[in-house]
C-alpha cells in the first residue's frame, strides 16, 4: 500500500528491515550507545556484522530524537541511519521526540542524496510506545517533512507482524484520504 502527497511516495509493507535490498538506507531503531541489542537494533547489527558496532562506537551516545549515519557493512544497503526513539512514559515530549527521529533521519538521507529509505516502527517495541499513537505521529511527521525533501523519492515503512502492519496501514490510509494511491 502506498500514497504520494506533495513529495515522495510513502509505502507500507510487512517484512524484515534487513532484507530491503532495493533501498539505499535503512533506519535502525537504536539504543543510545548504538550497540547491538534486541529487536530491530539486534537484527540490523547481526546482519551487518561486527564492523557496524565498531563504526558506531565513536558516534555514541545519542539522545532521543537524534539520528546519525553509518555505512551498511554486510547489509544490502550502503547506509544505516540510527535513531534513538523515546522511551514511552520517560522521555518527554514523547510525540515530539518520535517525530524528530523521522525528521532527522530524513535530513541525514538528504545530506547523502539518498533516494529510497526504509524505516521500522521506531519506539514501539521495548521502548513501549503504543503502536496506534506511534503510527499517528509517524505518518504526520513523514507527511510534514515530505515537501522539503529533494532527494528522497520513496519512504518505506517496514513492519514486522500483521498487528503492527494493520495499525500503521490504518494510520496511513486515514491520513492519506484524498491522496493519490500509487499502484
Amino acid at each position: 500500500m502506498s500514497f504520494r502527497h506533495n513529495g515522495p511516495e510513502i509505502e507500507i509493507i510487512r517484512g524484515d528491515i534487513t532484507r530491503q535490498g532495493d533501498v539505499e538506507a535503512i533506519v535502525n531503531a537504536a539504543n543510545a550507545r548504538l550497540l547491538p541489542g534486541g529487536g530491530v537494533a539486534g537484527a540490523i547489527h547481526r546482519a551487518a556484522g561486527p564492523g557496524l558496532a565498531a563504526e558506531c562506537r565513536p558516534l555514541a551516545p545519542i539522545r532521543p530524537g537524534e539520528a546519525v549515519i553509518t555505512s551498511g557493512h554486510r547489509l544490502p544497503n550502503p547506509w544505516v541511519i540510527h535513531c534513538l526513539g523515546p522511551v514511552y512514559g520517560l522521555d518527554e515530549p514523547a510525540a515530539g521526540l518520535l517525530a524528530a527521529c523521522y525528521r532527522n533521519a530524513l535530513r541525514r538521507a538528504e545530506e547523502r542524496e539518498i533516494r529510497r529509505i526504509a524505516f521500522p516502527a521506531i519506539s514501539t517495541g521495548a521502548f513501549g510506545y503504543p503502536a496506534a499513537a506511534a503510527a499517528a505521529v509517524t505518518v504526520r511527521a513523514l507527511r510534514e517533512a515530505a515537501p522539503e525533501l529533494k532527494s528522497v523519492r520513496l519512504v518505506r515503512l517496514v513492519l514486522f507482524g500483521k498487528p503492527l502492519f494493520d495499525i500503521f496501514r490504518d494510520a496511513l490510509a486515514g491520513e492519506s484520504a484524498g491522496d493519490a494511491a500509487v499502484p
